[in-house]
């Protein structure tokens, strides 16, 4: 578990999970379309897939690694995902805040949340 002085920081590893599965994803999406029929019209199908798993999965690893507050942990990286996203897609596409962000951040919270619950309750109790 990465520590910045005394401070857990489970949320940065599942942070960093998530990151890799998304883009893994990417590369497998994208070949999914170079490479096969697979029309342009599904991709956001596949977008929310990858990255409803991928938040999934860093929530696990959150709550897995900090033991407790699984919700807490899992939600925290889902938030810290979120943010990454949003500065990306302000500062790389000009996007603009609106009902459609809010959405994102709450199945975010959500996905993250479920697996950082389910990711405590696997973990060693100590």
């Amino acid at each position: 578990m990465w520590k910045v002085g005394q401070v857990k920081l489970p949320m940065l590893a599942g942070f960093v999970y998530a990151l890799a599965i998304v883009l893994i994803g990417a590369l497998v999406t994208s070949s999914m379309l170079a490479f096969s029929d697979t029309k342009e019209s599904s991709l956001p199908l596949y977008v929310y897939m990858v990255n409803g798993f991928a938040l999934f999965i860093g929530g696990f690893v959150s709550g897995k690694r900090s033991g407790e507050k699984g919700w807490y942990y899992g939600g925290l990286t889902g938030l810290l995902y979120f943010l990454f996203m949003l500065l990306v897609s302000f500062l790389g596409f000009d996007a603009k805040m609106g009902m459609t962000q809010v959405y994102q951040l709450l199945m975010a919270l959500a996905c993250s949340a479920m697996g950082g619950i389910i990711g405590v309750n696997m973990s060693e109790k100590k």
